[in-house]
């Protein structure tokens, strides 16, 4: 009679809930197995009222118990996801399936074999314990909403804890206790108005959740606690199961030895510590989504300047920003000692006595060995944390910088950033912040050694273009200083006669125009590249060249002139091209052999062609593809620069035109330049 009352009350509950979700209209899948599992819940309490349905058989007991437990698992399921539809998309999801499959079985299994009862008190601890789990995920992803789930899971929880420990009892002494099933009625009528309060808070079902960090060690500790006793309750069935007089002596140890395992658990630290890396790491999302801090992290590192000094800030406010902190300094480790190359500090005191610089050197040398983050705070509370690390706590406490955060090259501390809290809280220093942190630096140290690797790239390029300007320079040095050397050696001969007088000066008025041009690239340091671009015939300019520049050495070149068009070129430059390549043509052929310039035009590909074949020593194919046109390669030592075939070949595709070239070792070669006709 006692226990009827109970249960009456808690139907005539129900049934009010029922009513009122009835009349309510509120959107979701969630709302819809809220009303399944209050009408479910109302037909269980009412079906346990002996008065109006007479003595209640066990089986009857355990069969309406798992039906309840069935529909508040369905109701669970749904809570914990946004898309669905209907009840259709609910029961399709795999995870829902996995989840009310225990419950199924458990109904089934009965009416298919002989079950004894035992077996169902353990299914009923199965899904109490799964309920347990699935109101923590709810609970932990309820993000903002959390205030609002709060009543619903500790309805939903103190239910099923009490439940547990009805069937763990059960199980262990192989009986259902009477008190237990006439107090439950009460239980869940004095529950009942955390879930009315709970659903009047939540104004909408399955909404996208974030995690909550603040409950995982004590939730997860009972998670485990419900499993231990759980094997225990297992470990009590077999004991009594095989019975004799050792059954209540052994049970007695068991129930002592569960209390101090459980202490154990709760009292190590270390064990606790263990546990919660364990779970968050593998069943819980993360603290950060990574995703976004990661962009975050890299627009930041982005809007930096081109100053080297721009960057190391740049990168000290991306750690800055990644804990939300508001000051910190930026060091670089050179040879020298420290150098603070970037601060984000109140005080602007970036100076380090003597006392602290050991004490960031001493953390250089342990970050260098570990590659840990350090949390200063921590070392002063867990020195044991950090075995090994001895630091000056009073140094330590004026400090006032809380995390040490190395850049690692090449297993060395390249530099470190010092962060502080300031007024805002302080981070702290789990597992997952510290795989952030060496994330977050790993990427800032990269993107600064990227810069500083950039710069003197940038420099020896700056070197190299200058020596390449050099370069040219000096060619075009050999090339003014062989228009002196015509000209002495012919004066002796042609001093009297008025025409070389008149060519003389027209050379050396050439000449002063190229010695200015090249004072001039000294002086911007830089190469000048002028283009006069002009209607040309190339048979003049092979003309003057050979005439005035290549006639002084043997053989002369015979100039052979096929077909030829006008072509837009600059003269100076074509005319450089043609004497370097003519002069080499000289140099690699005997006295007594032949040069010749042949001009000719390809009318199917609208070329001008030029050909300078001679009968010298040739080249091998190798030497081709792999040295002729690589610049500062030469092979006449000290004489040469190596730049007149790499010129040459550039400046005709500077113009869409192109150099190919035949030789044939002990035969001699043919050069032949491609102007495009326009």
């Amino acid at each position: 009679m006692v226990s009827d009352l109970g249960y009456g009350l808690n139907s005539l509950a129900h049934l009010a809930l029922l009513l009122l979700l009835l009349t309510v209209r509120k959107p979701g899948v969630a709302k819809h197995l809220l009303v399944l599992a209050t009408a479910t819940t109302f037909v269980w309490s009412t079906s346990l009222i002996t008065v109006l349905f007479g003595p209640i058989s066990l089986n009857w007991l355990l069969t309406v118990d798992i039906v309840k437990q069935l529909a508040w698992l369905l109701f669970l399921a749904g809570c914990i996801q946004t898309n669905f539809q209907n009840l259709h998309h609910v029961l399709r999801r795999p995870a829902t399936l996995m989840i009310i499959a225990p419950a199924i079985v458990a109904l089934v299994a009965p009416y298919l074999f002989a079950i004894d009862p035992t077996w169902s008190f353990l299914t009923l601890i199965v899904l109490s314990l799964e309920v347990l789990v699935l109101l923590e995920v709810v609970y932990r992803q309820a993000g903002r909403e959390q205030w609002a789930f709060k009543p619903l899971i500790i309805y939903l929880g103190a239910a099923n804890v009490f439940e547990f420990v009805t069937y763990a009892n059960a199980t262990m002494v192989n009986q259902v206790e009477v008190g237990y099933i006439a107090a439950r009625g009460y239980i869940y009528f004095l529950l009942m108005p955390l879930l009315v309060i709970s659903i009047r808070r939540i104004h909408h079902w399955g909404i996208d959740i974030f995690i909550s960090r603040d409950v995982v060690l004590h939730s997860s500790l009972l998670l485990v606690a419900g499993g231990y006793l759980f094997v225990m309750a297992v470990v009590g069935y077999a004991i009594n199961f095989v019975g004799g007089s050792w059954g209540a002596t052994v049970q007695i140890i068991l129930v002592v030895m569960s209390f101090a395992l459980l202490a154990t658990v709760f009292l190590s630290n270390a064990f606790r510590t263990k546990i919660k890396i364990f779970i968050t790491k593998h069943f819980f999302a993360n603290q950060y989504d990574y995703r976004v801090e990661w962009v975050k992290l890299t627009k930041w590192l982005t809007r930096s300047g081109d100053s080297t000094a721009d960057v190391y800030h740049s990168g000290l406010t991306g750690l800055l920003n990644a804990v939300q902190y508001d000051s910190g300094l930026l060091f670089k480790v050179s040879k020298s000692g420290l150098d603070c190359v970037a601060a984000a500090s109140p005080s602007g005191d970036t100076n380090l006595n003597e006392k602290q610089h050991a004490m960031l050197t001493q953390l250089i040398e342990y970050s260098g060995e570990k590659g840990w983050v350090i949390d200063t705070d921590a070392y002063l509370v867990k020195p044991f944390d950090y075995e090994g690390l001895k630091l000056d706590r009073e140094v330590l406490k004026q400090w006032g910088y809380q995390l040490f955060i190395p850049f690692m090259q090449d297993s060395q501390v390249w530099g470190f950033a010092v962060l502080a809290a300031g007024d805002k809280e302080k981070v702290a220093l789990n597992w997952e912040v510290k795989d952030y942190l060496n994330a977050v630096s790993e990427q800032v140290g990269t993107f600064i050694q990227h810069h500083e690797a950039a710069q003197v790239v940038a420099e020896n390029a700056q070197f190299a273009a200058f020596n390449r300007m050099s370069a040219f320079v000096l060619h075009d040095l050999k090339n003014v200083l062989a228009q002196v050397d015509l000209i002495l050696a012919n004066a002796q001969q042609h001093k009297h006669n008025p025409e070389f007088i008149e060519d003389t000066f027209e050379t050396l008025e050439h000449t002063k125009a190229r010695m200015e041009k090249m004072l001039k690239q000294l002086t911007d340091k830089k190469v000048i590249e002028e283009s006069v671009n002009d209607d040309q015939y190339l048979s003049r300019i092979v003309d003057e060249v050979v005439t005035q520049r290549c006639s002084s050495i043997s053989p002369i070149p015979k100039v052979h002139l096929m077909k030829e068009e006008s072509v837009i070129v600059d003269k100076e430059k074509v005319a450089n091209v043609l004497y370097h390549l003519i002069s080499n043509a000289q140099q690699a052929t005997a006295d007594d052999g032949e040069v010749d310039v042949v001009l000719t035009v390809d009318g199917a590909k609208r070329t001008q062609m030029i050909m300078i074949e001679d009968t010298g020593t040739g080249m091998e194919r190798v030497f081709i593809e792999e040295r002729l046109f690589k610049p500062f390669d030469t092979t006449k030592g000290n004489a040469g620069m190596g730049i007149g075939a790499y010129d040459a070949k550039t400046y005709l595709e500077s113009i869409g035109g192109k150099l190919t070239v035949q030789s044939e070792v002990g035969k001699g070669s043919c050069f032949t330049l491609h102007f495009p006709i326009e």
